[in-house]
C-alpha cells in the first residue's frame, strides 16, 4: 500500500512490480478487473471459472502455506495430547470442579454442546468458548458412551469478554505418524472454525470493538509471543496466516469473496453484471475497510500508550 518505492515492468509480459512504502500485505491489480479495458486479455474477458480460480488463488495459498506450516509444528512438537482425562487441577476455592458434576479420570471427551473433538487443543477451545455457561460433554467411559449434562466451570474475564477454563489434564498419546497426521489436520480446521466463530462472536458482540487489532496490534502480538516463545511465536503466525486467507473469503465487497459473489452470479445468470457498477461496489466496500483499518490503527496506537 502507499506510493511506490521501487517498481519494474517486464518487457516480455507487461506486468509491472512494485514494492511499495506501507509493507501491509501485497496485492494484484489486473487490467480488467475494476473497469472496461481495450486488452484482449483483460481479467473480465476470461471465462468466469478461470475467473473464480485467480480470484481464490493468493486467499487459497495463505491458507495452504497455513496448514503446511501447522503439520511442521505438531510434528516438531515433544507431545501430543488426547482428549482422555489423566488427572483433575487441585481444587482452589469455593466452585464446583467438574469432577464433581459427572466427569472422571479415564474419560475420553466426543464432544462438547454437540462440537465433536479430536485432540485436546479441541477441548481447550470448546471449553473456553462454550464454557461460559453449563455444557452438555458425550464421553466415553470403559468402552460405553455416556453423556454429562449441564458440566459448569471457572470463567475468567479479559479485555471484557468471559472464557471458560479447564479444570483437568490430558493424558499423553504415543507420537505416530497417525496421531500427527491427526492433530495437524484438526488444529488447522480448528484454527478455520475460530475465525469464523470470532466473527460470530464480534457480529452477535461477545466480543468488544476492543478485541479488534490491525497491523500494529498484530504485531505487538507477534513481537509479545517471540519474546516468550518461539513456538508460541510461530503458531500466531501460522494463525494469522490462515486468517488472512479465510477473512479474504469472506462475501463482502473489496475483498476476494465478494468478486467471487458476482462471479457465480455472472455463472447463475449467463451474463455478467456491469463492470462499473461492480467496481463502485467494490470501491465503497474498499473504502469502508479503510476506514476501519485507520480506526482501529489508531486504537491500537492508543493502547501502546494507555
Amino acid at each position: 500500500m502507499g506510493p511506490k518505492l521501487v517498481s519494474h515492468t517486464s518487457k516480455k509480459t507487461g506486468i509491472a512490480y512494485s514494492l511499495r512504502l506501507l509493507p501491509f500485505g501485497g496485492f494484484v491489480s489486473m487490467a480488467g478487473e475494476n473497469d472496461e479495458s481495450d486488452d484482449e486479455n483483460a481479467f473480465y474477458k476470461k471465462p468466469v471459472w478461470q475467473r473464480i480460480i485467480i480470484t481464490a488463488a493468493g486467499a487459497l495459498v495463505n491458507i495452504t502455506v497455513g496448514l503446511i506450516a501447522m503439520a511442521v509444528i505438531v510434528a516438531s512438537s515433544d507431545k501430543l495430547y488426547s482428549t482422555e482425562i489423566s488427572a483433575f487441577v487441585p481444587k482452589n476455592g469455593e466452585y464446583v470442579q467438574s469432577s464433581e458434576q459427572g466427569l472422571a479420570i479415564g474419560d475420553r471427551i466426543i464432544s462438547i454442546d454437540g462440537a465433536r473433538v479430536y485432540t485436546a487443543n479441541d477441548v481447550n477451545y470448546e471449553i473456553m468458548r462454550r464454557g461460559i455457561e453449563p455444557v452438555d460433554i458425550v464421553l466415553v467411559r470403559n468402552g460405553e458412551k455416556i453423556k454429562v449434562d449441564n458440566v459448569s466451570f471457572r470463567t475468567i474475564s479479559e479485555e471484557g469478554a468471559e472464557f471458560g477454563l479447564r479444570d483437568f489434564y490430558f493424558a499423553e498419546e504415543a507420537k505416530t505418524f497417525g496421531n500427527t497426521a491427526k492433530h495437524a489436520v484438526t488444529r488447522s480446521f480448528s484454527s478455520i472454525k475460530m475465525i469464523y466463530d470470532s466473527v460470530y462472536d464480534l457480529i452477535s458482540g461477545r466480543y468488544s470493538v476492543d478485541s479488534v487489532s490491525g497491523p500494529v496490534g498484530v504485531t505487538q502480538a507477534l513481537g509479545e509471543a517471540a519474546g516468550q516463545d518461539f513456538g508460541q511465536f510461530l503458531y500466531l503466525a501460522v494463525f494469522i496466516s490462515i486468517n488472512l486467507g479465510v477473512m479474504n473469503l469472506l462475501p463482502l465487497p473489496a475483498l476476494d469473496g465478494g468478486r467471487i459473489v458476482f462471479q457465480v452470479i455472472e455463472l447463475i445468470r449467463r451474463k455478467p453484471v456491469s463492470v462499473k457498477v461492480e467496481g463502485y461496489i467494490h470501491f465503497a466496500g474498499l473504502a469502508a475497510l479503510m476506514i476501519i483499518l485507520v480506526l482501529v490503527t489508531f486504537k491500537d496506537i492508543f493502547s501502546l500508550f494507555g
